[in-house]
């Protein structure tokens, strides 16, 4: 492992009918959302699980002891945690503020941005292993894909409309007002409305459209 003391937290959803991917469900239907889910969650863990750089925690709602998890934790090296109750934002904080109780430094991510590379991960931990306190990856809707951190900041998380293209803008903020340093990666779009399936689906003309 390039980096063994760091932890690489990705936040997931048991894939259901109806409650992942749901702005995709009028496109796809309920079943074909969640097993698009399914695609996306996979291909992460695929990428990040091969390139071996950290310890990788699946980090599940609504019960990691769910079969779909479990069967995660057999087909890949990873440990399976759960998500505690909240909006998003309370979700990520508290996922970072134990992961930063076991580790000098911690990487978040989701599974709705398959454009993420290895690569982007490495930079993000290479940064933070170097000192830099905040480590953001720019969505192309005004949201993030990753965020780093060497220690836990709850407010950071706090006063956000998650969904909303303000995110990152609003982080951005409490960075500064907080007076900590941070770095950009590369802006990549995610995948959760109909404009951005069609997207994906052009750039990967293997993938058949529905």
């Amino acid at each position: 492992m390039q980096f063994p003391e760091a932890r690489l937290i990705v936040m997931s959803k048991a894939p259901l009918p109806g409650q992942v991917k749901t702005r995709l469900v009028p496109l796809l239907g309920p079943a074909g959302a969640a097993e698009l889910y399914c695609t996306l969650l996979e291909a992460t863990l695929d990428k990040v699980c091969a390139a071996d750089m950290c310890t990788v925690e699946l980090c599940c709602a609504p019960d990691a002891r769910l079969p779909y998890f479990t069967d995660c934790a057999r087909r890949y090296p990873l440990v399976l945690t759960d998500q505690t109750p909240g909006d998003l934002g309370q979700r990520m904080s508290q996922a970072m503020a134990v992961a930063l109780q076991q580790a000098p430094y911690a990487v978040l991510i989701g599974a709705d941005c398959p454009a993420l590379t290895p690569e982007d991960i490495e930079c993000a931990l290479q940064q933070l292993a170097d000192g830099i306190d905040v480590i953001l990856g720019p969505a192309a809707d005004g949201g993030y894909y990753l965020v780093g951190l060497r220690r836990h900041y709850a407010r950071l998380f706090q006063s956000i409309d998650w969904g909303s293209a303000q995110v990152l803008d609003k982080t951005l903020q409490q960075v500064e007002t907080l007076g900590l340093s941070h770095s950009l990666l590369p802006v990549h779009p995610d995948l959760d409305t109909p404009a951005d399936y069609h997207a994906w689906i052009l750039a990967n003309p293997r993938r058949q459209s529905r």
